[in-house]
């Protein structure tokens, strides 16, 4: 059976590990607050009724997509869009294209900024190999206007942050219910953690110190990792009730 992702590609090894893959979805969670489509995750109010559960409930779609076949994949994705067009009839409108591209783009850039916080710096190769996954990914849902490489990318990823991004009243209320669900010193500790992989525009726009108190500790977290104490950090940054979804990122599929 032919993979939808070959087994040397970078992606398996973002996606392989649930250190990766929480600050993955710690960046993103900052960045979808700001964008101006952010009223359509609101729509459904599935969101910000349950922030984590959605993480999680994104992060199966998404390891369904890199660690399967290529057919099992593609069946994925198109239940993405076909989740999406759902939500459009029931609205009555359509989601924007750029706010599509929006969302792929963080998933991009997430995910190459985790890896490299968390592991080593990538190789130019390296993440043109990962994006031209998440180009596949992209032209199977048929979005347009998504650049042919890594390089094309990195101009139009920065357009869209400009023209896309902006503070609203749905920004306050997303990080409260961000808060909400992780209680006062788990929220502390996931802004801290945004504030290592975002960008400046996003970073300017949430009016976040430029400095993490969690850059000094990451060099030790990875040390853990050597000893096998990362597990138990990890329990203690996420609710109890999360720890087995948790535990479950780190066994990649064969």
């Amino acid at each position: 059976m032919t993979p939808f992702v070959h087994q040397n590609s970078i992606v398996r090894k973002i996606w392989g590990k649930s250190d990766t893959i929480l600050f993955t979805f710690a960046g993103a969670a900052a960045e979808f607050a700001l964008n101006k489509a952010v009223d359509w995750l609101y729509f459904t109010g599935r969101l910000p009724k349950d922030p984590i559960g959605r993480l999680f409930s994104t992060v199966t779609y998404a390891r369904q997509i890199v660690f399967a076949t290529k057919e099992d994949a593609e069946k994925a994705i198109d239940k993405i869009t076909s989740i999406h067009g759902a939500v459009e009839n029931a609205r009555g409108a359509k989601i924007p294209d750029w706010a599509y591209r929006d969302v792929l783009f963080m998933l991009i850039h997430y995910s190459l900024a985790a890896f490299e916080l968390l592991e080593r710096k990538l190789t130019a190769q390296e993440k043109e190999d990962a994006y031209e996954v998440f180009l596949r990914i992209g032209q199977r849902m048929n979005i347009p206007g998504l650049p042919p490489t890594h390089i094309d990318w990195l101009p139009v990823r920065e357009a869209h942050m400009q023209n896309d991004l902006g503070k609203s009243r749905y920004s306050a209320d997303l990080f409260l219910q961000y808060k909400k669900a992780l209680g006062t010193m788990r929220f502390f500790l996931l802004k801290q953690a945004q504030i290592l992989v975002i960008p400046h525009r996003v970073l300017s726009l949430l009016g976040f110190s430029h400095f993490s108190l969690l850059s000094t500790l990451v060099p030790f977290y990875k040390i853990s990792r050597l000893i096998k104490l990362d597990g138990a950090i990890k329990w203690l940054l996420l609710p109890a009730e999360y720890k087995k979804q948790i535990r479950e990122l780190d066994v990649v599929p064969a």
